[in-house]
């Protein structure tokens, strides 16, 4: 597949930004994104973009449209119009190059039940063709506390151990995106922490982020940026460095109804 800003001949559009011409390169670009199930509109006209290196919270109340939002980044559902582009790939002509960049965490693990802790990280090594995948499976296990589970099916483990493995295997590809839908789920304090350190590692290796949380005082610590969504519409969008919590809560609570 072609990448963002070869000049070959194809009747596809060109990208909105090339790498000549863009000011900043972008991790995420999205516009005039549209999605709806049915009649109901779930997103309306989403224009975003996250500086490479960066990371964005989003917010909002259940329903505002987050997951949906970010599966469409992960290339798990596809958007009624507009355009996804991530690392200057355009996610309707190069999805699967897309899906080597991105490491998915969200609610549903993406892990086999009947498979071992060791065997899912081995087969999705596999899938994203990982060099030293055993190597790095059980480096990733040492690092997320699940050495000692490596041997054992993920249906005997608990919700937290589940999530510690997922972790594990959105990371085991080295992705440059991180794409993170409320990732301390059925974590303890513990598990928040450890969180927050491999963010923290994620984005000193200059790697960029989106993730969603109800928690906004974690998502004026973990972010760059801030964006509200309510009603499938961006509704506040601000620097994460010049916002203090009060002023966050109080903005949160004037445009989430």
């Amino acid at each position: 597949m072609s990448r963002a800003g070869e000049r070959i001949a194809t009747d596809r559009p060109a990208p909105a930004h090339s790498a000549v011409d863009a000011p900043t390169a972008l991790a995420i670009e999205i516009s005039n994104l549209k999605k709806s199930y049915g009649l109901k509109p779930v997103l309306r006209n989403i224009q975003l973009a996250l500086p490479q290196g960066q990371r964005m919270a989003l917010l909002g109340a259940n329903g505002a449209g987050k997951t949906t939002l970010l599966r469409i980044l992960a290339g798990l559902s596809k958007a009624g119009s507009g355009t996804v582009c991530l690392n200057g790939l355009d996610s309707r002509y190069e999805l699967q190059e897309i899906r080597q960049q991105i490491g998915f965490v969200a609610h549903q693990p993406y892990l086999y039940e009947e498979l071992t802790v060791l065997e899912n990280l081995l087969f999705f090594g596999q899938l994203y063709g990982v060099k030293q995948a055993r190597e790095r499976a059980n480096a990733l296990l040492q690092r997320v506390g699940m050495e000692r589970r490596a041997k054992e099916r993920i249906r005997v483990l608990s919700r937290g151990q589940v999530q510690r493995v997922a972790w594990a295997r959105a990371l085991l590809h080295s992705p440059q995106i991180l794409l993170l839908d409320e990732p301390d789920t059925g974590l303890d304090q513990d598990g928040n922490d450890l969180v927050a350190a491999l963010l923290a590692e994620h984005s000193a290796r200059g790697g960029s982020m989106l993730f969603t949380t109800h928690n906004l005082e974690r998502a004026l610590a973990w972010s760059d940026q801030l964006v509200i969504l309510a009603s499938g519409r961006v509704v506040y969008q601000h620097d994460a460095a010049t916002l203090s919590l009060e002023e966050l809560q109080q903005r949160y609570r004037e445009v989430v109804k």
